[in-house]
């Protein structure tokens, strides 16, 4: 009679240990090598017989760093159920140990406790985590265990990215050159009349996704915010008296704030029966600080990382920390544009509109968000009063959630928005400017009336599809039909509008 397949590294861990965490891999032990991949990208693999493993926690533990993701989130937990002498014994017999000395170094660094035990004898440096198979960062040698720490961040804060499929693939497109090659195909006049537009176009975007719409004062703040993108180091850029006088600047002076928040805060909706429903809690006050830190050190470390996975993990990861109570959003959005900016993947004084992009994609945006708020929201427990007010009631286990995300999604969504903005969105800006200047002098050549005249005239014509409305025909009385239809066929044929 068969048992079915037996489980392996994480899983078996998780099973033994009664963890919520989501497992991106899963290991079974079974007759032959089998691979699964569920709808949603998660991978099910089965391994022969000779693969198996005894009832041992640290085997499992060095199966799963072996065979399985990492979840720096999912060892906190395992580790926190394990006592000192487990761990020492398993380490003791195998001083030397590649990954003996792996989890002696992760055992650390995820609990903050130090093992009772020498330091490792001289012996070769081995990498803490395989650089083919995630983002990584700055090495830093760390002689106790002879461990090349090559994580992005630090034991603050580091985000996980697996260097996936999807991820490479999305990774592909070389994104300077892209814009480059725009730089090219328009001339300069129409390049530079497109970047101006398209920062007033990230500004209103950017507020437009938090339901606001800016006034024109604190439009030209934020368009002079996004025009200082990249000058600060990132030690200036991300302390918390420069990210508080950014929010000040971007939000309604009312909300402004001193510092990063002291309050619990979340992001919910009010249901038919106002009632509250909660989509994401935010860090608890008290890991603010640390988290915050801990990001500005990660996006110091992680600058090896592609420029779009560094910007992806410091953006989302500062605005699922969401150190303050209004304003995350766009700042989380101008932490792109400064991260593309910082590492040339566009040049000074241009900019990739993403929030533009993002708000004519909101479900996609939303989705995305969701990946990382969802799983936390089945493990977090937490008491609300009256005054929608809320309480973490379990913060030692949600924790690391917080601490080491995984942004493997997020990052594959940010690197294929830059692709499709410069591909989409900057093109056909510069493509309709090069037709409204062929259409302006088209018009001109079929009757001479003022520039004002004219901008409003193919403005019309172009909201209308190609044709001047019978309800805006007496704005333009002095042209006579054949004259508006000769305009109206000009049109069609410069923008490719077939004619209706």
């Amino acid at each position: 009679m068969s048992t079915g397949p037996i489980p392996l590294g994480n899983l078996w861990l998780k099973q033994k240990y009664g963890l919520d965490q989501a497992l991106t891999h899963q290991s079974h032990l079974g007759t032959r090598l089998r691979l699964e991949i569920e709808e949603g990208g998660n991978i099910i693999e089965t391994y022969p017989p000779t693969y198996r493993v005894d009832e041992s926690v640290l085997e499992h533990i060095e199966f799963g760093l072996k065979y399985d993701d990492l979840s720096l989130d999912f060892l906190r937990s395992v580790f926190k159920k394990l006592s000192l002498d487990e761990v020492l014994s398993y380490i003791n017999l195998k001083p030397k140990g590649s990954f003996q000395r792996r989890i002696g170094y992760l055992f650390e660094f995820l609990t903050g406790t130090k093992l009772p035990i020498e330091d490792t004898a001289k012996t070769n440096y081995v990498d803490l985590i395989d650089p083919d198979k995630y983002a990584t960062g700055k090495i830093e040698k760390v002689s106790r265990w002879w461990i090349n720490d090559n994580l992005m961040g630090t034991r603050e804060f580091s985000p996980v990215i697996r260097k996936t499929k999807n991820l490479n693939q999305a990774l592909e497109p070389d994104f300077k050159k892209m814009v480059i090659d725009l730089t090219k195909t328009f001339p300069p006049e129409i390049f530079y009349r497109a970047v101006n537009y398209l920062y007033k176009k990230e500004t209103k975007s950017s507020y437009q996704i938090e339901r606001e719409e800016p006034t024109p004062d604190r439009m030209d703040r934020f368009i002079s915010i996004l025009e200082k993108a990249g000058e600060e180091t990132i030690q200036a850029l991300l302390n918390e008296k420069n990210l508080t006088a950014l929010q000040n600047t971007i939000v309604d002076p009312r909300f402004a704030v001193p510092g990063y928040r002291k309050d619990q805060n979340f992001i919910g909706s009010t249901n038919y029966n106002f009632k509250e429903v909660y989509h994401y809690v935010s860090p608890p006050p008290q890991f603010v600080t640390s988290l915050m830190d801990g990001l500005r050190r990660m996006a110091q470390k992680s600058e090896p990382a592609h420029p779009a996975v560094q910007a992806a993990a410091v953006a989302f990861g500062f605005v699922f920390i969401h150190p303050f109570e209004d304003g995350n959003g766009r700042i989380h959005r101008f932490l792109i544009h400064d991260f593309l900016i910082r590492n040339q993947v566009v040049e000074k004084g241009m900019i990739i509109p993403v929030s533009a992009h993002m708000i004519n994609h909101i479900k996609e945006y939303d989705q995305i968000l969701e990946k990382y708020s969802k799983p936390l929201m089945k493990r977090i427990k937490f008491d609300a009063n009256e005054n929608q007010s809320i309480t973490v009631k379990n913060p030692d286990e949600i924790e690391g959630y917080y601490r080491y995300p995984e942004l493997t999604e997020q990052s594959i969504y940010l690197a294929n928005i830059i692709k499709d903005t410069i591909a989409e969105d900057i093109f056909q800006e510069m493509d309709f400017l090069m037709k409204y200047d062929e259409a302006k002098s088209a018009i001109q050549k079929i009757v001479d009336i003022p520039d004002r005249r004219i901008d409003q005239l193919i403005r019309l014509i172009h909201i209308n599809h190609g044709r001047l409305s019978k309800r805006k025909r007496d704005k333009f009385e002095k042209l006579t039909d054949p004259e508006i239809y000769k305009i109206e066929k000009a049109f069609q044929d410069i923008f490719e509008m077939p004619a209706e």
